[in-house]
Parts: C-alpha cells; structure tokens; sequence
C-alpha cells in the first residue's frame, strides 16, 4: 500500500473517531437538558433568590417588563412581554398556599386599557379572596399603565430616581395625506357609516370625529382616576390634580403621596419579611421555563430575525388605531 493512500486510511479513522466523539457528545447533553427540562409541566418554575425555613413559607417576587399588550412575547432571547403568562403567574402565587406575600417588581411604560385593568383585577383578587399581602417595587420606569397595576397595592416602592405617574390616557394616530399627495398616492375608502373609517392616516381628522374619540379617552382618564382614588386612598379633586399626564421621579411621587417609599428590589423584601412577622421566610421568584426545542433548535441568525421581527410588530402595536392606551411616549 503506498503512502497515499495509507494517509486517507489514517484521514478516514481521524474522521471516524471524531464523528463518533461527537455523537456521543451530542447524545449526553441532549439528555441531561431533557432530563433537566423533564417533568416541568408549567409555563414558569420558581428560582430561590434567598434561603429560608420551608415552615414560614414563601414570598413570591413576580416581574412585569415591557409594554403590556394582549401580544404573546415569549421566546427565548426576545425579553417579550407575555400578558397571559403574567395572569397565570398572580393566580398561581394567589392559590399557592405557601406563598404569603407577593412582591410585583413593575419595570413599564403602561401599555393598553385592558391589559392594565385585566393586571389590575388580579392583583385586587390576590389581596381580597386569597388575603395575600401584594407590595409593588417599581423598576426604572412604572409610569401610566404601568402606575394604573400598582394602585391597589399594600405598598408602593420605587427608586428615587424611578420614572412614574404619566397618570391619563393617550390614543394617537399619524397623518401621511400630504406625503400621499406629494408621491401621488390615492385611498378608496368603501365604508358602511360615516365614522366607519375614524382616524384615518391619509386624511384629516373632522371636529366630530376628534369629539367621539375625546369622549373615549375622557371615559378610560374617568376609569383611571377612580383606580388612584381606590388604591391610594386620596381624594379625588388631588388625584385630579397630580393626574395631568406629567411624570414624577420616585422621590417627587413620595412627596404627593403616589407611593409608600423609596428603595430598591432587597428593601421591598426585607419590608415585607418584617410586616409578614416572618424574618426567615423563603423569598422565591417566577422565572419562565424554556422548551427544550425552544433552547437547541435556533440559529444565531433566527434568533436575531425574530427580535427584529418582535420589535416591528411592536412598534406596528403601538401605532395603530384607535388604540386606546396607559402609556408613556417621549
């Protein structure tokens, strides 16, 4: 045999021996993340963040983050907000009768009317028929709708330096009839009513169109100031007052009465483990559970498609009308 072809002899049995390791490889971290995943039959699963005696309890830390649409955010990278998995996340902690304490950490710039109201039931429901205490510690922003789910809160928290109230409602629509005009661009509307096409983007906005749609706002702004007015106890002609759609830092939200004190995530705790009369409780946080196809099965490349597609479609969300919405828009 010459020493060509003892070389693809060798080359071969390298190829061979490598593809083998491999295999094997693959096979033994396939399985121990399905063993690791195995047997998870909920959407989210609970991570200790501090130690405690198992016989005081849980306090359960549940984090709301992003705009709150009706939109399933999910997924693996994309940090999506995930309305319906937040509201199993409320109700499971309401019905674990381990759980005694519940700490909302709200990281928001508001989101849609009923997407805020839907949060803000629940978090009443959690407090009233299961008599859980319910502490909301605001993130960097807690501002409109992301305000609206903390009113009925025990107790309020936020950073001094946290951006909340934007307290009212927005609905906004862009007009691009002059753009059309310029590029020669037409629209044929075929409607059934005279309103039937409200907020249009390629014509102008009639005086009765702008009343109907204020009536809408005014009746959701009427909705809202009844939620601050329950939840903190304030009276209306104030609430009136400080809801002008102006935002406050945590430590001037302090000052007007909006929230209970400032301090971060660790205070919060720490506060409720003192009034909950149980200093070594266990303080546990929801964290989402990821598939196993969902963990292995994407490119790199998917995975940046599919934030870019989630970040269109969320701006597309946002921009379509009539939509009315808790929000903050800088």
């Amino acid at each position: 045999m010459n020493t060509k072809r003892w070389y693809a002899v060798v080359a071969v049995g390298i190829l061979f021996l490598l593809s083998s390791a491999v295999s094997l490889f693959s096979t033994d971290v396939s399985t121990t993340l399905e063993n690791f995943f195995s047997g998870i039959d909920e959407d989210f699963h609970e991570n200790v963040i501090e130690e405690g005696s198992e016989q005081l309890g849980k306090v359960a830390v549940i984090h709301l983050n992003g705009v709150m649409t009706d939109d399933v955010g999910g997924g693996l990278f994309s940090g999506g907000y995930d309305h319906s998995l937040l509201l199993d996340q409320l109700e499971h902690a309401g019905e674990d009768p381990d759980v005694h304490g519940v700490i909302l950490r709200v990281n928001t710039p508001g989101g849609g009317v009923v997407e805020s109201d839907e949060i803000h039931d629940k978090v009443k429901k959690v407090q009233e028929e299961y008599g859980k205490k319910v502490y909301v510690s605001m993130g960097s922003m807690a501002a409109s709708g992301g305000y609206y789910v903390a009113a009925p809160a025990e107790k309020i928290y936020a950073n001094s330096q946290t951006l909340t109230g934007s307290l009212g409602v927005i609905m906004q629509s862009i007009n691009v009839s002059e753009l059309a005009e310029e590029w020669g661009i037409s629209t044929e509307v075929i409607k059934s009513g005279t309103y039937k096409d409200i907020m249009s983007q390629t014509r102008e906005m009639t005086d009765d169109e702008r009343e109907i749609l204020q009536s809408l706002v005014d009746d959701s702004y009427e909705r809202f100031v009844d939620v601050i007015e329950d939840g903190r106890d304030l009276d209306r002609n104030r609430v009136l007052e400080l809801a002008d759609g102006r935002i406050y830092t945590g430590s001037q939200a302090l000052d007007e009465g909006l929230i209970d004190g400032v301090g971060h995530l660790d205070d919060v705790i720490d506060t409720m483990k003192v009034d909950l009369g149980r200093g070594d409780v266990r303080v546990v946080e929801y964290g989402t559970n990821l598939g196993f196809g969902s963990l292995l099965g994407g490119t790199a490349q998917q995975l940046v498609e599919n934030q870019r597609l989630s970040e269109v479609k969320g701006w597309l969300q946002q921009n379509q009308g009539p939509q009315l919405m808790y929000l903050y828009t800088d």
